[in-house]
């Protein structure tokens, strides 16, 4: 059976029109048997007209409004009848090889969840926009291998987790350990997933000869914007509280107060600093309402595997 076939490819769409259809133009190009699924957010800018009008090959999930990343992601996901799926942003344009080279890599290493592809600026293709996603023990997520030179990041290998903007997962290990949370609304979300799969004994790939062009907050409009960082901060304190043991949390407890307060300054120096800190207060309220990722003794030399992870990344986030 050829790659094509046995993946399906998700692009949520929100007032995307200046660039999905490059997106979408690209990716029929790379994988033209593959199913192609854009699940559009209540969009008011005719993306999803056009979408329907100029690509008639590709199934579109019309949602009645924005309901965020994570929910249009899950329900092209569990639309999607392959067995790897693909989530892809609408500010990417993917190179030749691209989808082959994603699912090659699951289909290679049967103990791999996901795979994220090689991120590179598109307007400044000699830098890296991401080239894996990474959570480290000040409690910072981070992209490896942000605005620095491509050819840097040649070596595939382990990562993190997989940055959802251009990723392939397998659809049965989404079934068991669950799909995105849709509680993040936007950001942080694909740390998450990682990190249960992680938590259930399964791991996550970069390859690098599977890439993609990136705009880069093609629908949040900036690096740093109000509706980014509160999200951001929110999602940042309930991803630990999530996936961290009580005990973890304690041990983690001295790097974790050090990384908020670097972050809070930070943010403070951006203009940003009372929106971070409610962000981090929506975070705390959410930790009393949402579901703990369950402990289990079976899974300690995971917890264990991780935590050395965490202390290990507070290195590569200064490199």
């Amino acid at each position: 059976m050829k790659t094509g076939s046995r993946v399906s490819v998700v692009i949520p769409n929100y007032n995307g029109r200046a660039f999905v259809k490059a997106c979408l133009a690209a990716l029929i190009q790379d994988a033209p048997e593959a199913e192609i699924l854009l699940v559009d957010n209540g969009s008011t800018d005719g993306s999803r007209e056009l979408v329907e009008e100029c690509f008639p090959q590709v199934r579109v999930i019309a949602l009645d409004q924005n309901y965020g990343f994570c929910r249009a992601a899950n329900e092209g996901m569990k639309a999607a009848r392959s067995p790897y799926v693909v989530l892809l942003n609408n500010d990417t344009e993917v190179l030749p090889g691209f989808t082959r080279a994603l699912v090659s890599a699951l289909q290679l290493d049967p103990g791999a969840f996901s795979a994220g592809a090689k991120m590179i600026q598109l307007h400044h293709p000699e830098k890296i926009d991401d080239a894996g996603n990474y959570c480290c023990a000040l409690g910072w997520a981070f992209a490896r291998g942000k605005d620095k030179p491509v050819e840097y990041y040649e070596e595939p290998g382990e990562i993190f987790a997989a940055c959802a903007g251009a990723a392939v997962y397998r659809k049965a290990v989404l079934e068991r350990i669950g799909y995105l949370d849709e509680a993040h609304f936007a950001y942080l979300e694909d740390i998450d997933l990682g990190w249960r799969a992680k938590t259930a004994g399964w791991h996550n790939l970069y390859v690098p000869s599977a890439k993609v062009l990136h705009v880069g907050s093609g629908t949040s409009g900036s690096r740093y914007n109000a509706f980014k960082v509160s999200l951001s901060s929110r999602n940042s304190v309930y991803l630990l509280w999530k996936n961290m043991p009580g005990l973890q949390i304690l041990l983690n407890l001295p790097f974790l107060l050090a990384g908020f307060g670097i972050k809070y300054l930070f943010f403070v120096k951006k203009g940003f600093g009372k929106t971070y800190r409610k962000g981090l207060k929506e975070g705390l309220s959410m930790c009393r309402g949402e579901k703990k990722v369950k402990f289990c003794w079976k899974n300690l030399p995971a917890y264990g595997k991780i935590q050395i992870e965490l202390w290990i990344n507070i290195g590569k986030r200064f490199r």
